[in-house]
């Protein structure tokens, strides 16, 4: 079984000041997906701060890492810059298609910064915070991450 983790990346929710609503979305779809996905883990907003959880997380063998928050462009939502930090090779088509799909919904969806991309053996994908952000992107995430998987293993093409 491939292990995953969900990163939550919210000043108030890691403050305690708002739950965190979109982390267990992904965390449950991640599951049902044949993942093993411990509960979400929190961090405050930031570079710094998502760096060293994405590290964290590498260093602990997980194959998949989903971020929810800190895409946009407020001061603080720097999700990208953090996983840009950790990332070796970029898949740009990934955050291309979550945005594009979001946007078909909600057009605020095409100011999303999320990235995509792998570090050695993992997978890594920015989507926004929102619960409805995550609901509709996981199963974009889902549908190629097995596939990214199995090529970081070296696995001919499906």
């Amino acid at each position: 079984m491939l292990s995953a983790a969900v990163l939550t990346v919210s000043d108030r929710s890691a403050s305690g000041i708002r739950e965190d609503t979109a982390g267990p979305i992904a965390v449950a779809a991640l599951r049902e997906a044949g993942f093993a996905c411990d509960d979400a883990v929190v961090t405050p907003d930031g570079a710094d701060a998502v760096e060293r959880a994405l590290r964290g997380m590498l260093d602990s063998g997980i194959r998949l890492i989903v971020t929810s928050g800190g895409t946009g462009v407020a001061p603080r939502d720097e999700t990208p810059e953090g996983t840009a930090r950790v990332i070796e090779r970029m898949l740009p088509g990934i955050a291309e298609e979550l945005r594009r799909a979001g946007a078909t919904v909600k057009p605020a969806a095409l100011l999303t910064r999320g990235l995509a991309g792998v570090a050695g053996r993992c997978l890594i994908v920015n989507l926004p915070g929102s619960p409805k952000a995550v609901v509709e992107g996981m199963p974009i995430v889902l549908s190629v991450a097995a596939h990214v998987l199995d090529q970081l293993d070296g696995e001919d093409h499906r």
